[in-house]
């Protein structure tokens, strides 16, 4: 028995070893930029970028291969943010920015099938199987990922109530109209 358990203890020592020396051997490096981008990114994983997810998006900015713009989660804050990390000029949101929505589920038409459930890259809906469902409207990002999955289309997109942090001056030629954003270096002049 003590035989049994000394090898057993020996394989296990030998290889924590080689995974050890592997770890450090065969080590391979992140980019930090990236790391710094992803980091910055909503993390909603929604696909309205272009990219599968955030990571990849942040991989694609940081190789050059993608604009900052990109990202409608993210909005202009988000442009700003990595314009500062990247020292590059922000620009204007290359999606043209639309009325934010959030998911509605209608109660008298869910099946509970929890597909949506599966779909939502944020985990704004709620539920379980066979039982109806509900959306966070606080988490939920718009992204209409939980449309396509629903078997009885019981999923409908409204439009956010518009509250004093979502608010925004509607002035002819703006951002939001394709201008580029007032850096604080134009606002002083």
């Amino acid at each position: 028995m003590l035989a049994a358990i000394l090898a057993i203890a020996a394989i296990a020592t030998f290889f924590g070893l080689l995974l050890g020396y592997s770890a450090i051997r065969f080590r391979v490096e992140g980019d930090p930029i990236a790391d710094q981008i992803d980091s910055l990114l909503p993390q909603t994983q929604c696909g309205q970028c272009g990219h599968p997810g955030c990571r990849p998006y942040a991989d694609a900015i940081a190789k050059g291969e993608d604009d900052i713009n990109k990202c409608l989660p993210g909005g202009e804050p988000l442009v700003l943010a990595l314009a500062d990390l990247l020292g590059r000029e922000p620009v204007a949101m290359e999606v043209k920015e639309k009325v934010p929505v959030v998911a509605v589920i209608d109660p008298n038409a869910c099946i509970g099938c929890t597909l949506c459930l599966q779909s939502c890259p944020v985990d704004a809906i709620v539920g379980a199987a066979k039982q109806l469902h509900g959306v966070l409207s606080g988490e939920c990002t718009g992204c209409e990922l939980c449309l396509a999955p629903c078997p009885v289309q019981c999923i409908h997109m409204v439009p956010v109530a518009e509250d004093i942090p979502r608010w925004r001056w509607p002035y002819p030629g703006g951002h939001a109209q394709g201008t580029k954003p007032v850096t604080p270096d134009q606002k002083a002049a």
